[in-house]
């Protein structure tokens, strides 16, 4: 019984040590294919000058003024000559009014005045209320 264990064992291991298809020794070194890289002509840049203002100027402004959500706020700006003028208001969440008028150039450099005007009021309070416990209904 041993004996045919070890035959068919046998037979099995040169069977699987035999050549495969194509499995030849082969001592050349592998072909690769030749590395080529594609580079792009230089594409010429036009070159154009933009027209350029020497004494830019533009104004601008928007508000809000939502009494449902009480937002409040507005803005004005104004360039002029190299000069920024400019304003902008808000209502705090205290009730204050805060407007900020500022001006800005190149010599002076940015100052701005703040004036605070108004009356404060007391912010709402939130009421938490305890939620409603509701007993469950008794098992029979």
């Amino acid at each position: 019984m041993y004996a045919k264990l070890l035959i068919a064992c046998c037979v099995c291991a040169v069977a699987s040590a035999a050549p495969g298809y194509l499995d030849g020794i082969s001592y050349a070194a592998p072909a690769y294919a030749p590395i080529t890289h594609a580079i792009a002509a230089p594409v010429a840049q036009v070159v154009r000058a933009e027209p350029v203002d020497p004494n830019p100027a533009y104004s601008y402004s928007y508000g809000v003024n939502d009494p449902s959500t009480g937002d409040h706020k507005d803005a004005q700006e104004t360039l002029q000559n190299g000069v920024v003028h400019g304003s902008y208001s808000l209502v705090e969440p205290d009730g204050h009014l805060r407007k900020v008028t500022y001006t800005a150039d190149r010599v002076n450099g940015f100052n701005a005045v703040v004036e605070r005007t108004g009356n404060a009021h007391a912010a709402p309070v939130a009421v938490a209320h305890a939620p409603i416990a509701i007993a469950p209904h008794p098992w029979r």
